[in-house]
């Protein structure tokens, strides 16, 4: 019986593909190796929003094919989705499948009894096809493609639930709709099946998507995501549901009375912004402006005066001159952010921006992404600090001695606990990046 390896490159909603791909190999026979030298098959499922993503796949692919020259590779995922014959030509690659067929990749590689399928090999040739390229055109895709999610995966204690793939905004520094698609639903029944066979096990389930804000937008749907959260709390016995990224204009009044009227909801708002400057935001071509962004952070902390309040923000942007960076740098200052995602602007072929010759030289990019990670770390300091002596609710983690708060804080525990369980923290004090809990004696070096 052969056995598989799966390795997740980037966002979330790849992690959540990549458990759902373990769950198809498995229920085709196939076995989860421990480690990719020990695996017949290893899966890439791969991230390409930047060319440091794609140069960390083709490592890996030259690594496995190194130190495991009889394994199989297939690569999937954004990176396929791409440039599928860029990807076919590296050594040890045999299979290539976009996202467009992500979800018969179970089919593509085994047959009935588990063993790995030779079906790319000729009759009595043992060398095997290279680069059997499954890729087709993602705009054509009109369903949710899915796979059941069993299990939390890497994480072990929080299953990673996407509930929508593909993205209908263009910004012009993102490739994502070109290799992930128009945005698609997956169906209210299907979500409430997932979650509540999740529930059994674990105490925290997080729903992601690329966008997961624009769940239920098809023309006809009847439900939007705050909707269907109402629904998964009657329907489901699921007792923290936490949200991913949520574009700021997709956090409706709705959404945020409901988060904040719920204990089963995490209190923790992520809302990307990219820049505070109106000019950079323009010609990113983001759909609001820094006015209506900090309305809805704004009335997120006004309804949840404890929430984690997050951003992921670009520096570096084609054209984002030293007054833009000021603008955006006070802008976030000025905003409750309780921790902040720092990304240096990188070129994407492909895209627009990467055709703007107003670049920004790349030792000005770094030392204000600097900046605004200091000011990151100043704010996520002082927001740890007013958690001291206060009683969190968290949920245990798998093996680290750590729990995680509702309000995205990871805690030091006192002494063992069982992980995968909501637990009520006595906060002692902070350490270098997180919370103890009371009991617990702080590290030398903290």
């Amino acid at each position: 019986m052969g056995q598989f390896f799966v390795q997740n490159f980037g966002c979330r909603a790849t992690q959540a593909d990549g458990a759902a791909l373990e769950s198809l190999l498995a229920a085709k026979g196939l076995r989860a190796a421990d480690a990719r030298a020990a695996a017949d098959l290893v899966v890439l499922n791969t991230c390409t929003v930047t060319s440091a993503a794609d140069d960390d796949v083709r490592q890996t692919i030259r690594r496995v094919h190194r130190e495991n020259p009889a394994a199989r590779i297939l690569v999937t995922g954004c990176y396929a989705q791409r440039a599928p014959e860029e990807l076919a030509l590296l050594p040890g690659v045999e299979w290539v499948v976009g996202n467009s067929h992500k979800t018969q990749i179970a089919d593509l590689v085994s047959i009935g009894n588990g063993a790995l399928d030779n079906g790319s090999r000729g009759a009595g040739n043992a060398t095997p096809y290279h680069g059997n390229i499954h890729v087709g055109d993602i705009f054509a895709q009109h369903d949710f493609l899915s796979a059941p999610v069993e299990d939390a995966a890497g994480d072990r204690t929080r299953p990673n639930l996407k509930i929508q793939d593909g993205c209908n905004n263009r910004c012009s520094f993102c490739i994502i709709p070109f290799v992930r698609g128009r945005s698609r639903s997956a169906p209210a029944g299907q979500v409430v099946a997932q979650v509540r066979g999740l529930a059994e096990r674990y105490r925290e389930i997080v729903l992601s998507g690329i966008n997961l804000g624009r769940w239920g937008r098809e023309p006809g749907s009847q439900m939007r995501l705050a909707g269907l959260i109402r629904l998964l709390l009657v329907e489901t016995g699921v007792e923290r549901l936490r949200l991913s990224s949520v574009e700021p204009m997709d956090f409706s009044d709705d959404l945020l009375n409901l988060m904040a009227g719920s204990p089963r909801i995490a209190k923790h708002v992520h809302a990307p912004l990219q820049s505070g400057s109106d000019r950079v935001l323009r010609r990113m071509h983001r759909k609001y402006r820094p006015r209506h962004y900090a309305d809805r952070v704004l009335q997120a902390r006004a309804l949840m005066p404890d929430a984690a309040i997050g951003a992921d923000v670009m520096v570096g942007f084609p054209g984002e001159t030293p007054a833009d960076f000021e603008d955006s740098r006070r802008f976030i200052e000025s905003l409750p952010f309780t921790y902040l995602h720092v990304f240096t602007y990188s070129e994407r072929p492909g895209t627009p921006a990467a055709e703007d010759p107003a670049a920004v030289p790349m030792p000005v990019r770094k030392e204000r992404n600097r900046i605004l990670r200091d000011l990151a770390a100043a704010k996520n300091r002082e927001f740890r600090e007013r958690m001291v002596g206060r009683t969190l609710s968290a949920v245990t983690l798998h093996g680290t001695g750590t729990a995680l708060t509702e309000n995205y804080l990871k805690v030091d525990l006192a002494g063992y606990r069982e992980p995968n369980e909501l637990v009520d923290l006595q906060i002692g004090g902070v350490t270098g990046g997180g919370l103890r809990e009371r009991g617990c004696m702080p590290s030398p070096d903290r």
